[in-house]
């Protein structure tokens, strides 16, 4: 399994034969140059999306129909975007779970609680998109638990219950999501991971710009800082 950092909440994750897309951002994303594109999504078999705010959802349409892949996500948008844009979609709703096929027993995706907000841009001002959520994805032998846009909820003792996840993959940049002292509070009192990757974190000066925080509250815990398009290997 790989997991690559693209910048801001933006990762390519490599599991089970399949390249996953998350919350692709690459046009105007100031952590990835134009030359970076093609590297980022060559391949790519999957775009998921958590919600619809630009800087997770900017780059979907046009990679969709560029790769000719499915985006994945909640089934009100999803649903949309099957009748309006001559995309393909996979739509489903929170505490459903999804087969992506691959390897094996295939990657399993369920869609989870987040608490954020989800809108996107239109000539008639903003408009909703369905709703934020999370997601679990499985394979490999690895449940990896991407928060998201969220804060701390207790709906994440459900989740480390149900999913027990031993990758995190965390917002943690504060200001529009938890910090990294939420973040890390989240991940001691309900999880066991066994890696954690912060995210939605160093894109603008708003932001955290660094994960000390994290990493001195999780002793035992490998806190990784990604680095853009240099993937971790688990």
């Amino acid at each position: 399994m790989q997991i690559t950092w693209l910048g801001h909440s933006s990762f390519r994750i490599t599991i089970g034969g399949q390249v996953l897309l998350i919350d692709p951002w690459l046009s105007g994303n100031p952590m990835l140059s134009d030359a970076q594109h093609d590297a980022a999504t060559a391949g790519a078999t999957h775009i998921l999306l958590t919600h619809g705010h630009f800087d997770h959802i900017a780059d979907t349409l046009p990679l969709a129909r560029k790769l000719n892949i499915p985006v994945v996500g909640q089934y009100d948008l999803m649903s949309h975007w099957a009748g309006t844009e001559n995309i393909q979609t996979i739509g489903f709703n929170k505490g459903g779970t999804v087969n992506l096929g691959g390897d094996g027993a295939g990657v399993q995706v369920t869609m989870v609680h987040a608490t954020h907000s989800s809108t996107f841009s239109s000539p008639e001002g903003p408009r909703i998109a369905g709703t934020e959520c999370g997601f679990m994805i499985a394979g490999e032998g690895h449940v990896i638990y991407v928060t998201g846009d969220t804060d701390v909820m207790a709906d994440m003792k459900v989740f480390a219950d149900l999913h027990a996840p031993d990758i995190g993959i965390l917002s943690c940049g504060g200001y529009f999501t938890m910090d990294m002292r939420r973040a890390a509070y989240a991940a001691k009192t309900f999880f066991d991971f066994k890696t954690v990757i912060p995210c939605h974190y160093r894109t603008f000066p708003i932001l955290e710009q660094s994960a000390t925080v994290l990493t001195d509250a999780l002793p035992g815990v490998k806190v990784i800082e990604p680095q853009v398009l240099e993937p971790i290997t688990i």
